[in-house]
């Protein structure tokens, strides 16, 4: 089982890669379900816009997405700089890591909870405000058990995605053993040296299994949801 064996580099960037995933996908929860309700129930100037820059993640090189972060909010531009003069730095460190996993995975819970939204006839929305419910009590009560089956499932495939995530990653906050080095850039810096092969591959399974995971999960909730659904 050497073969298979985790060493100190290997078992940091595992802990890492979830921490970093964890952190991206809380993070991106928030604006998620504003973003997902408001193209998914209001109609506003800049609607069409607000969506192609929700989505632009999925469609630009991810080394891009990593640049234009680190131009951004690096310790070099306007915006880094004042952030890291009140103790915020994210090029660099894993909160970094973090921030570029969540941009990346962000269309994914977007589109998710979006899609179960717009599933949801606005009439039980409409019933409850009728009956002298507040917009967010609405929301609480009415709208979000409904659309939590999207919500699970967008987390699921966000945290996915975060676990994957490379290009952006290592562009924006480089491969540091120990503080930035997750899965992907660990396997990456592992086929980059003679002997290193075994632990590549056992990253690249753990990865796979990961990944797959979720995938099963995600699928199961979205068919578990539409059996429900089909019997009402």
């Amino acid at each position: 089982m050497e073969f298979f064996a985790l060493g100190p580099n290997e078992w940091a960037a595992i802990v890492l890669s979830v921490q970093v995933a964890i952190a991206a996908t809380l993070a991106s929860l928030p604006l998620a379900l504003f973003v997902a309700y408001a193209l998914a129930r209001w109609s506003f100037p800049g609607k069409g816009l607000l969506n192609g820059l929700v989505h632009l993640p999925l469609v630009l090189p991810p080394v891009v997405t990593g640049y234009l972060l680190l131009i951004t909010l690096g310790t070099q531009s306007a915006i880094g700089g004042f952030l890291s003069e009140i103790g915020i730095v994210f090029a660099f460190r894993w909160t970094g890591a973090a921030l570029a996993a969540a941009v990346m995975a962000f269309p994914l819970m977007v589109r998710a909870i979006r899609l179960q939204i717009e599933s949801i006839d606005p009439q039980y929305e409409q019933a409850a405000a009728t009956l002298g419910a507040s917009p967010v009590w609405v929301f609480l009560t009415v709208l979000f058990p409904l659309m939590l089956p999207g919500v699970v499932v967008g987390s699921i495939l966000a945290f996915a995605k975060a676990m994957g995530e490379f290009g952006a990653t290592i562009t924006f906050v480089s491969n540091i053993p120990g503080q930035t080095q997750t899965i992907p850039s660990a396997i990456y810096a592992f086929l980059q040296v003679p002997g290193k092969e075994a632990a590549a591959t056992t990253l690249v399974v753990i990865s796979v299994v990961i990944s797959m995971l979720a995938l099963l999960a995600s699928e199961w909730i979205a068919r578990k949801v539409g059996r429900k659904e089909g019997g009402l």
